[in-house]
């Protein structure tokens, strides 16, 4: 069968052609647009890309030249006339108004040539080069703000003119775009001259002082025109940091304002600005004393500026806008606390003072804060004798070590870590442990032999007791044995700074090495007393300014330790204040846990102690008052050595007992690691722990040291302050009433070292006086030395008990 034909006007398609002669949809000679498939489909196609490009350029260069066009200069802000802040105690009475402003303006002339160079070395060098903006410098601190990564600031001159005098000091994108604007503006308008004179007379410097004439007179005492180049440079330091690189206020920032000092000469002599011949024989120019308001006199002062430095630190306001005042700053400060903890240091120090008669009372500082350890909320604080003649805050310096304050974080980091000793038993209170005067260290790469307080020896005696006696030998040991490196996690975690003076790894860390403040103790001391949880610091309670409340940071407590390692290191310092050296305590009559502490050649002695609801640090320094170096005591208020358990124990317990006067006594409820609550074994007249297991602590001989007769045992701590009755018989909680406190360790111990000298882990008087004999015993005449341990006064020595 044929095939049939085709019909009519069909065409023969060939399978290698396209349809329509190859041209695709649109007829012959046309290609066809391919397809995208797959996840291609979701690309945007270059002419896409391109369109925004555009677009997005469009809208930029329109919301610029719309912004140049709309944003006139304004007039001069309200910074530009700042306001006082207003200081108030928690119950909303006033403290202090921080002063009136303090500027004085100077036209561009009358400015040193090589000031005005140096300001620019330290924040713009290129300023009579570039442009009036950095639009990088911009976008980046834009970014910063932003996603919450702090303030930076790279902004030219101009700019920051632009901020100091026409906008303000708040860091918000709004803030930024209004500065680029008339930055713009200003630098097409006026000169260069112009700019830097206004940047001059309105940036702020620190002590209150606004344009570079107040500041020179605030820090040198001289006219603006007088100034000297390094004298110039540090000036321009301050801009970076006004609070901060105040070497006089803030003595422990003097290595970061003279490495920023430094970074402001080099600068001018890579600027060409200053011979190098000439920056070498530069020398730090020392500024003079804070001259402090009249209005900021007495505590007010100290108050004042630790307030700020809480705001500055935790960001909630940097120094230059809360520089513009006008807010309203609620404090924790108990108004009837504080009040307490100034006439608890004029009762029981101050006014003992008689700096004609005895050269070394000239030297006497002190200082102290007081913590709720369930808010965190500092509820008084004492900072020196009078702002306007001590102008360096006591309580949150950096520059006196610790001495044994620190040894109870050794003991915690112990508990914390379930710590064994080199031979492999449990650290508890009752582990044995040797106390022999300048015993080497086992176990550590660094060879230590520390010394005893009195180089005393006392062979083999428990944990507790050497807390009680505070036995440099025990304690450095055990921080070997703990791992100085746990031993310094557990301080951070308890609330000392990482970055604290002196806060070196290594066994004599032990011993108190580091330079925390008194305020840096207190925090700790609440982590412990809080059983373990560790509640930020604050000063603070609200911060408003007009109607706007300013945001606080969250203080979200942390289980810094845990429970039982907090619990059972209190109940050690429990027995400190029953029966070690710190028994003055005891006159708060409260139950207490604490710990003395003389620091190395006696600049300081502390006293850091905590009820269930109150915790407070005080401390005594030794410091030449015109030439501010760091001085012993010895011999300050007639005795021959101020120790940790006499004066600052006694004004504790002052305080404290004021403080507290509307509330019951409570107890400590108290967690503790197993085995430490089992009372010690009998004494052996063994010299060394016979072997023993691993855990078993308990069968070690517990050997209460064997000091010369008239010391420690009679009437003291082994007669009726410990063995009859402070242990035994009623334990550390029974024992305070039934032996420990009335029947040996207080009434029967020990009238007799009341006129004895003090001495802090001695107990030759000052501690074991009021607390009958607990630690002096029986021993010298009245008036005479010769009543403790010793027999006599200790000479000087470079050790810390």
């Amino acid at each position: 069968m044929s095939d049939q034909s085709p019909p009519g006007g069909w065409i023969p398609r060939d399978p290698d052609t396209p349809p329509h002669g190859g041209g695709g949809p649109g007829g012959p000679g046309k290609k066809a647009r391919r397809r995208r498939t797959g996840p291609r489909r979701l690309l945007p196609t270059w002419r896409m890309v391109l369109g925004a490009v555009l677009l997005l350029a469009l809208l930029i260069g329109g919301g610029l030249v719309a912004g140049y066009l709309l944003v006139d200069i304004p007039p001069a802000n309200a910074a530009a006339t700042a306001q006082s802040n207003v200081y108030l105690y928690s119950d909303g009475s006033q403290i202090a108004r921080d002063g009136e402003v303090n500027r004085v303006n100077v036209p561009l002339s009358q400015i040193p040539l090589t000031v005005q160079e140096a300001v620019l070395a330290a924040e713009d060098r290129d300023f009579y080069s570039e442009r009036a903006v950095d639009p990088k410098a911009m976008v980046r601190a834009a970014w910063n703000t932003a996603t919450g990564k702090g303030t930076q600031s790279g902004s030219t001159i101009t700019q920051q003119y632009v901020k100091n005098y026409y906008l303000g000091q708040e860091q918000t994108l709004k803030r930024k775009a209004k500065e680029f604007f008339i930055a713009v503006k200003l630098g097409r308008e006026k000169s260069k001259a112009y700019i830097l004179e206004g940047y001059l007379n309105t940036s702020y410097f620190g002590r209150n002082a606004y344009g570079i004439q107040a500041a020179s007179q605030a820090y040198y005492g001289k006219d603006v025109g007088s100034l000297t180049t390094a004298e110039g440079a540090y000036l321009a330091t301050l801009l970076n940091s006004p609070s901060a690189f105040d070497v006089v206020s803030h003595p422990q920032s003097r290595t970061r304002a003279l490495a920023r000092w430094n970074y402001v000469l080099d600068g001018m002599v890579k600027k060409g600005w200053l011979p190098a011949a000439e920056r070498a024989a530069t020398q730090f120019p020392e500024p003079g004393k804070v001259r402090a308001a009249a209005g900021l006199s007495g505590q007010r002062g100290y108050l004042v500026e630790a307030i700020k430095e809480f705001i500055v630190d935790r960001r909630i306001l940097d120094d230059k806008t809360l520089a513009e005042g006008g807010y309203r700053i609620r404090t924790t400060i108990d108004r009837r606390r504080q009040a307490d903890f100034v006439e608890a240091v004029d009762d029981q120090m101050l006014g003992k003072l008689d700096p004609g008669t005895r050269k070394a009372d000239r030297l006497v500082r002190a200082g102290g804060v007081s913590i709720d350890p369930a808010t965190g909320k500092v509820v008084a604080m004492y900072g020196g004798v009078d702002y306007t003649r001590q102008y360096v805050n006591n309580a949150t310096r950096h520059d006196y070590q610790v001495a044994s304050t620190f040894k109870p974080f050794v003991f915690a980091a112990a508990v914390e870590n379930d710590s064994r000793t080199q031979d492999g038993r449990r650290i508890t209170p009752n582990t044995i442990y040797n106390g022999d005067n300048k015993r080497p260290v086992t176990g550590g790469r660094i060879r230590f032999a520390p010394e005893n307080e009195g180089q005393i020896s006392y062979g083999n005696i428990t944990v507790n007791t050497a807390t009680d006696l505070s036995v440099n030998a025990v304690y450095a040991q055990m921080a070997v044995d703990v791992g100085t490196a746990r031993v310094k996690k557990t301080a951070i975690d308890l609330g000392i700074p990482e970055d604290t003076p002196n806060f070196v790894v290594g066994p004599a860390m032990a011993l108190g090495t580091l330079q925390a403040s008194v305020l840096d103790m207190t925090q700790a001391y609440a982590t412990l007393a809080d059983h373990g949880r560790r509640t930020p610091y604050t000063f603070v309670e609200e911060i408003a300014k007009g109607g706007d409340k300013i945001p606080l940071p969250e203080r979200t407590p942390v289980q810094a330790i845990s429970r039982e390692a907090a619990d059972t290191t209190t109940s050690m310092l429990v027995s400190v204040v029953d029966n070690g050296t710190g028994t003055a305590a005891l006159a708060a009559g409260h139950p207490a846990a604490g710990k003395t502490g003389t620091g190395e050649l006696d600049r300081s002695a502390w006293f850091a102690a905590y009820t269930p609801n109150l915790v407070t640090v005080v401390a005594m320094m030794g410091q030449d008052p015109d030439t501010g170096t760091l001085e012993s005591l010895y011999g300050a208020l007639g005795e021959s050595r101020i120790g940790g358990g006499g004066y600052p124990a006694r004004i504790w317990a002052a305080y404290t007992k004021t403080a507290l006067e509307a509330t019951d006594p409570v107890d400590f409820e108290l967690d503790l690691q197993p085995g430490a609550a089992q009372p010690p074994p009998p004494p052996s007249s063994q010299s060394n722990p016979p072997p023993e297991t691993p855990d078993d602590d308990t069968r070690s001989p517990s050997l209460r040291p064997t000091p010369p007769s008239g010391g420690q045992d009679t009437g003291g701590q082994d007669t009726g302050g410990r063995t009859q009755g402070g242990q035994d018989n009623g334990g550390q909680d029974g024992g305070r009433d039934n032996g420990g406190r009335t029947q040996g360790g207080q009434d029967n111990g020990g009238t007799g070292t009341s006129t004895g000298q003090g001495d802090d882990d001695t107990g030759r008087g000052d501690e074991g006086g009021t607390t009958a004999g607990t630690r002096g015993g029986t021993g010298g005449p009245a008036g005479s030395d010769g009543g403790g341990v010793f027999g006599g006064p200790r000479p000087p020595s470079a050790f810390l008990e």
